[in-house]
């Protein structure tokens, strides 16, 4: 079953539910007040024959008075008080038995249909005289019966008026509550089907586009917005960062693999010819020939070495790989990196300026890893009459590490592009051939696991200053 069926659905047995219960009511209100206003002219007419009657001075008069209450429009009987008919009008002649006995002894006979309870009264009938039931003709129609005791209740004034009229107009006003409740559930149900096909328009929107992002393999397509801001205008708008954003990853990932490709083809290619000339002319090669070939050989495989090692760094990363957490003094971290680089130097002086005991939250072979590349960089591209210095501090809740060089800088074209992968500026391509331009994008990756940052600054021709910082 659709959604938009199911809503239709919903809307329209919740409404039709809603009309049914207002239809019912309407009707036991309808219902029930009619016939309540029927019993208050009843008692009223009964009570007004037995006063006449009571104050009657003859039996003459009593006939009189009962022959001339046809003209209220009721049927009216006197019975003793062991319910021998004693006297009734003309019009009586025509109305139903009904003992006056067995009406007073039976429990009260509502004369609307069960639903009225439902409705509240409109006549109290406490303090009543008489007593109300209901009675049938041989025709099946039902007459309305009151009987009310008189003269001490030695006798009996019954009281009966016709229900044909007022059942029929009752009966008629259900079947129009029905009727309406029966056609109010249709409209609202054919409503409730183009509300809900209008409603989710933008669903249908969004479920066509995603069909032809995946037909297409491509996210360069959007979803039209639809001019109301309402929750599937802002699910639309998503849905397009959404595309935007998967767009961006898209092109970075073959930015990405195009990168990687080329980075490795020119390390496996010197390979391949070093070893192609070893196998092929390995007999007219010199001494000095075959070790330049097997070094250079050996270079490039280093080289890629260090880029597959980064590679898989990187992948780690994208798949959110945690690192481990735990105390680090990073004091003694620095001065370990410090102790490496010396081995790497090439001549440049090294210092520490300043070194705070600290202690950070993180993974130490990580935090190892992020100074390296940095103290890496800067032997790289500082001279050897070059200095490179180390400081570390704690400020306002964080380990600052800041690490400077004096060397060749980075033009400040290049500086906002140092952190993406595999850029490298054209100086730094010119000195550091076996680079592979992704020791900085994995610098900042650590430094954004353990909740810090990572800043470069520079001018060209005077040095690099790395300022990291981390949460104590």
């Amino acid at each position: 079953m659709s959604l938009r069926l199911r809503l239709a659905l919903w809307y329209g047995g919740l409404t039709t539910g809603v009309v049914a219960l207002v239809c019912a009511y309407s009707y036991a209100v309808h219902g029930r007040t009619h016939y309540d206003e029927l019993d208050g002219v009843l008692r009223a007419m009964a009570n007004h024959v037995v006063e006449e009657l009571e104050a009657a001075p003859t039996t003459d008069a009593r006939v009189g008075i009962l022959n001339a209450s046809q003209l209220l429009g009721a049927g009216f009987r006197v019975h003793d008080s062991r319910g021998a008919l004693l006297g009734q009008s003309s019009f009586a002649e025509a109305s139903p038995r009904a003992e006056p006995l067995s009406v007073q002894q039976a429990a009260p006979v509502r004369p609307y249909p069960w639903i009225g309870v439902l409705a509240p009264g409109l006549h109290n009938a406490t303090g009543s005289r008489g007593t109300f039931g209901v009675a049938r003709g041989p025709d099946g129609s039902r007459w309305r019966v009151y009987v009310v005791p008189m003269r001490g209740g030695n006798e009996l004034l019954t009281a009966l008026l016709p229900l044909r009229h007022i059942d029929a107009t009752i009966s008629q006003f259900g079947r129009l509550m029905l009727l309406m409740a029966i056609i109010g559930g249709l409209v609202t149900f054919v409503s409730g089907w183009v509300l809900a096909r209008r409603a989710l328009r933008p669903v249908a929107t969004l479920t066509s586009t995603a069909g032809a992002i995946a037909q297409s393999r491509t996210f360069s397509r959007r979803v039209p917005l639809p001019r109301e801001r309402d929750e599937l205008g802002v699910l639309a708008a998503t849905f397009n960062e959404m595309l935007a954003s998967l767009d961006d990853a898209y092109q970075a990932q073959a930015r990405f693999v195009s990168a990687a490709s080329h980075e490795m083809r020119a390390p496996l290619t010197v390979i391949q010819a070093n070893l192609e000339l070893l196998h092929g002319r390995a007999e007219h090669l010199t001494e000095h020939d075959r070790g330049h070939a097997i070094r250079e050989a050996w270079q490039e495989t280093s080289r890629l070495s260090r880029l597959v090692a980064d590679l898989l760094s990187l992948a780690r990363a994208d798949a959110g790989v945690p690192l481990r957490r735990e105390a680090v003094e990073l004091d003694r971290v620095l001065l370990t990196v410090i102790g490496e680089a010396r081995h790497l130097a090439q001549g440049q002086r090294f210092e520490i300026s300043e070194l705070a005991p600290t202690i950070v939250t993180g993974d130490p072979d990580r935090l190892k890893q992020l100074f390296l590349n940095l103290v890496d960089n800067a032997i790289k591209y500082t001279p050897p009459t070059g200095r490179i210095s180390a400081s570390l501090r704690a400020a306002g809740g964080y380990a600052e590490v800041v690490i400077r060089d004096t060397g060749i800088g980075i033009a400040s074209a290049d500086l906002p592009h140092v952190f993406e992968r595999f850029y490298r500026a054209e100086p730094a391509r010119s000195r550091d051939p076996g680079g592979t331009g992704l020791g900085l994008p994995i610098a900042r990756w650590i430094a954004d696991q353990h909740g810090g940052t990572i800043e470069l600054a520079s001018v060209a021709g005077h040095g690099v200053t790395a300022v990291v910082r981390l949460p104590l």
